[in-house]
């Protein structure tokens, strides 16, 4: 098939006619092509839709930008395999401006193409009811339901109600507001809804000054009010920076299987909407494509028409009369961090109801994470981490801590007293604990972890490596360092160290474990250290054996008592030879 070198959208289909993927080019040429060279590069899913291929379509547009508009619209329509999910399953409110004599103003759920307005969608629906009650005060309506004609008010066939009386309406129904009064309002709440508060006060303002030159007072009071209640409003909005306008905000996070996308707009300085919608990843797309989507998704859900787009990182696309902006610093950067802030914030609580509808899936997907992150071959459910730790060359001990399902498996720590090591070498004392623990394990039978981690560079690497060699397990687990400097990953035979994102839950994960077997050991070695000290200091004296020494330190708890005891003291609990030999070592170390 010849393609042409033009933006478009393709259509992939399988032997049976069914739409598997739906994508859009800048070239049409260019991107198929690219499916089918190199098949083997592809990762798994990618390679799996092209084997599934046997048939393309496609559809050529003038602009990048129409192929992404046409692009969305097909997946909603078609819903492909292998296209990514958008899961948002909710009805989102709208506001409601009737196209009527006399319009009314409510919310609802069902857009009807009847010519009414439609204004929204509201994520938070507090902010819409209290958009709702603002309008409704300042510019009062009816909400009846009357067919108004000029001709039924002329006949005279309604008459006012509750609402007129306590002065929620100003009772249209009996021609006591005209028809050119009540519209003003309605143009105003148009403005207020779409968040155009600066421009609302405006008019207020010239209108209280008109009222006052024409020493209309009680109506001027009136309209002050409302001025009031409209400014106190807009204090409360989130306030941004009064030179911002006009400005669609997007924050992006994304993890193995989905891609998380925030959304404000922002007008005249303040948040007005704001939405965190989540895209179910079905093949390796990228983090630009991804957010493409979204920004089309979301600017044609709420209707924007902002002139500048501020984003988080650079992509392919570009808009007409629309300014892409990447910001580095000043108040739109500040937008971009608490857009991310609120995606951020989705995320947790996502994970918080998946722990506890279902715990599983939580580690299930740490484990996908840290598998892909660590280029393993299977989930890494039992970790094993060795730290060594000695004191000028002796004391030499060794720590295993053990993580199972990404947490700390404290029953199955272990502590391992150095035997064939002399002096501070790091390297031999790693290759004696790892063939001791190993060995043992294969003697056992128990269970081999997914992956080990040695506390340390490629010398530790290296030397753990040796031992687990001598044993035959090379290949049958996974083996890493981690150097505590820059916090880089080593690998086996591999001079270049990974370096994970310091944000990324598998570093955190790694440093925990790492960071508790230094604590584990550190515990264990001051230990032995204390009372290899005591020891050796109370069995130097000619004639004081290891249980005379404890007998000491049972009754006086510690070396520096007993060196201020007389030797009558010391001779009621080890008798008096002995509390002599005690007491002249002391004198003489004074």
């Amino acid at each position: 098939m010849s393609l042409p070198d033009s933006p478009g959208v393709y259509q992939y289909y399988d032997s049976e006619g069914e739409i598997l993927y739906i994508g859009k080019a800048k070239s049409l040429k260019k991107r198929v092509s690219s499916y089918f060279t190199g098949i083997e590069r592809h990762p798994g899913k990618t390679a799996i839709l092209v084997r599934k291929i046997r048939s393309i379509k496609f559809i050529i547009v003038d602009t990048e930008l129409d192929a992404l508009l046409l692009e969305n619209n097909l997946i909603k329509k078609y819903q492909p395999q292998y296209n990514i999910r958008l899961k948002d399953d909710k009805t989102f409110p709208w506001i409601c401006i009737t196209n009527e004599r006399f319009p009314r103003l409510f919310p609802t759920r069902k857009v009807i193409k009847d010519g009414s307005q439609y204004f929204g969608p509201f994520a938070n629906v507090k902010v819409m009811y209290a958009m709702l009650d603002m309008a409704k005060k300042m510019f009062p309506l009816r909400n009846c339901n009357l067919k108004l004609s000029k001709e039924n008010i002329e006949a005279g066939k309604f008459k006012v109600c509750l609402e007129y009386h306590i002065g929620n309406c100003k009772g249209p129904c009996e021609n006591l507001q005209t028809e050119e009064d009540y519209n003003e309002g309605i143009s105003k709440i148009r403005d207020l809804i779409k968040g155009n508060v600066s421009a609302v006060i405006k008019e207020l303002k010239q209108e209280i000054a008109h009222l006052a030159q024409t020493m209309q007072y009680e109506l001027a009071q009136e309209v002050k009010e409302r001025l009031d209640a409209l400014e106190s409003y807009q204090a409360r909005s989130t306030v941004v920076s009064a030179s911002i306008t006009k400005v669609d905000v997007f924050a992006f996070r994304s993890d193995e299987k989905a891609a998380y996308v925030s959304f404000f707009r922002v007008v005249d300085g303040a948040i007005i909407q704001g939405h965190t919608i989540e895209l179910r990843k079905k093949i390796e797309e990228s983090n630009e494509d991804l957010l493409e989507m979204a920004i089309v998704e979301l600017r044609e859900r709420f209707q924007s028409n902002s002139t500048e787009i501020i984003l988080p990182f650079a992509i392919n696309i570009t808009i007409p009369d629309v300014e892409i902006t990447v910001p580095q610093r000043g108040d739109k950067r500040k937008l971009v961090e608490l857009c991310e802030k609120n995606v951020e914030y989705y995320l947790k609580e996502k994970q918080k109801q998946e722990a506890l509808t279902d715990p599983e899936r939580h580690t299930k997907r740490i484990m996908a994470t840290m598998m892909k992150d660590l280029r393993l071959t299977e989930e890494p459910r039992l970790i094993e981490c060795f730290d060594n730790s000695n004191f000028q060359g002796d004391f030499a001990v060794s720590a295993m801590t053990v993580f199972r399902d990404g947490r700390p498996s404290k029953k199955d720590y272990r502590h391992f007293n150095v035997k064939t090591v002399e002096g501070p070498d790091d390297f031999a004392t790693m290759r004696e604990v790892i063939h001791r623990r190993y060995s043992r394990v294969l003697e056992e039978q128990l269970e081999l972890p997914q992956l080990l981690v040695v506390d340390g560079g490629k010398g530790q690497l290296s030397a753990a490596m040796e031992s687990i060699d001598a044993l035959g397990l090379r290949g049958k687990l996974a083996v890493i360092g981690i150097a505590k400097r820059l916090e880089e990953i080593y690998y086996p035979e591999d001079p270049v160290p990974l370096y994970l994102d310091k944000k990324s839950e598998t570093l955190r994960i790694i440093q925990h474990i790492r960071d508790e077997a230094h604590r584990f050991g550190i515990t264990h070695h001051r230990k032995k250290r204390s009372k290899g000290t005591i020891k050796t200091e109370l069995t130097e004296i000619p004639g004081i054996s290891d249980a005379t020494a404890k007998k000491l330190l049972s009754k006086f708890k510690s070396v520096k008592q007993i060196k201020e005891k007389s030797e009558a003291e010391l001779s009621e609990v080890i008798g008096a030879a002995k509390a002599k030999s005690v007491a002249d070592h002391f004198k003489k170390s004074l």
